[in-house]
C-alpha cells in the first residue's frame, strides 16, 4: 500500500503495510536513522518524533495512523539551534537517548519559547538517560531558548 505523509517539510510516499511501525519506515525505507530504536515498549523516548507538532514514540506507532501528517525527526533543519545547543554545552555522552530528547526539546520550545527550568525537567521526564548528563541538557535547552530564532 502506498502511504503519503511529509517528513522533515518533504511530502514522502512509502510503500508499507498499514502496520508497519513507523520508526522502522523512517530508519529502513527513509534511510533517516537518528531516531532510535530503544524498549520498543514506549518506555524510554529513545524513538521520539513530532507528529503534527506533537512528541510521539515512533517505535509502535503505526505508519497508516500518520497518513498524510506532517512528521519531524531529529534530522529536521528546524531543529539545528537546539542540535548546536547540545553541541556548545557538550550534553551528551553515548548519545543515544539524544534524539527524543531533541525532539521533545523542540516541541516545548515551540509551545513555550523561554521554559523554566522546571518545565524542561518535566517536558523530557519521559526519556531515559544513564549518561548522568542531565544539567548540561537542561543549559543546553535553556541555551536554545535564549538564542534568536533563525
Amino acid at each position: 500500500m502506498t502511504i503519503g505523509l511529509s517528513v522533515n517539510g518533504r511530502r514522502v510516499e512509502v510503500e508499507a503495510e498499514e502496520t508497519k511501525p513507523l520508526l522502522s519506515v523512517l530508519r529502513e525505507d527513509l534511510g533517516l536513522r537518528g531516531s532510535r530504536f530503544g524498549c520498543g515498549a514506549e518506555q524510554c523516548g529513545a524513538c521520539m518524533v513530532l507528529v503534527d507538532g506533537a512528541p510521539v514514540t515512533a517505535c509502535t506507532r503505526e505508519i497508516g495512523s500518520v497518513a498524510g501528517r506532517s512528521v519531524t525527526t531529529v534530522e529536521s533543519p528546524t531543529l539545528e539551534r537546539l542540535r548546536q545547543a547540545f553541541i556548545d554545552e557538550q550534553a551528551g555522552q553515548c548519545g543515544y537517548c539524544l534524539s527524543g530528547i531533541l525532539v521533545s526539546a523542540a516541541a516545548l520550545l515551540e509551545e513555550k519559547p523561554s521554559p523554566s527550568r522546571q518545565e524542561i525537567v518535566q517536558a523530557l521526564d519521559r526519556h531515559l538517560c544513564r549518561c548522568g548528563v542531565h544539567n548540561r541538557i537542561i543549559r543546553a535547552i535553556q541555551r536554545a531558548a535564549a538564542e534568536p530564532r533563525r
